[in-house]
């Protein structure tokens, strides 16, 4: 283990994740978050940031140590759930525009003064 991690500079950046994380970033997995994984290690050019740091319990980190990369409770290896029944592999609605609907925008609307809500850029700016 390299001298780093012995430094404050460790510490405080350690005290952020597990403060940011403080569950196991491991989907499904639901437990605390005791150790800071790099997300790429520093042996392969990894870089000691917030970015490329997670909260891992033990048991996903040391499997993450083993070379086993941590997968949700329920899912295969390639993160997708096992029980087909899962929403994950129901269809997706046949008519997605209805779905989207309440995600546009309404124009802007006129008040009794003739200028808009929004700013019209042909109203006066008074």
């Amino acid at each position: 283990m390299s001298r780093y991690y012995g430094t404050a500079a460790w510490k405080r950046l350690r005290a952020q994740v597990l403060a940011r994380q403080p569950i196991c970033e491991t989907a499904g997995c639901g437990r605390r978050s005791v150790h800071v994984d790099h997300i790429i290690p520093r042996s392969r050019g990894g870089t000691d940031t917030l970015g490329n740091l997670r909260g891992l319990c033990p048991e996903c980190h040391n499997a993450r140590r083993l070379g086993r990369e941590p997968i949700a409770k329920g899912c295969n290896e390639a993160g997708t759930p096992r029980d087909p029944g899962h929403w994950w592999h129901q269809p997706a609605p046949e008519n997605l525009s209805q779905l989207r609907a309440i995600d546009r925008v309404e124009p802007a609307r006129r008040i009794s003064s003739g200028r808009s809500f929004l700013g019209d850029p042909d109203s006066d700016a008074s």
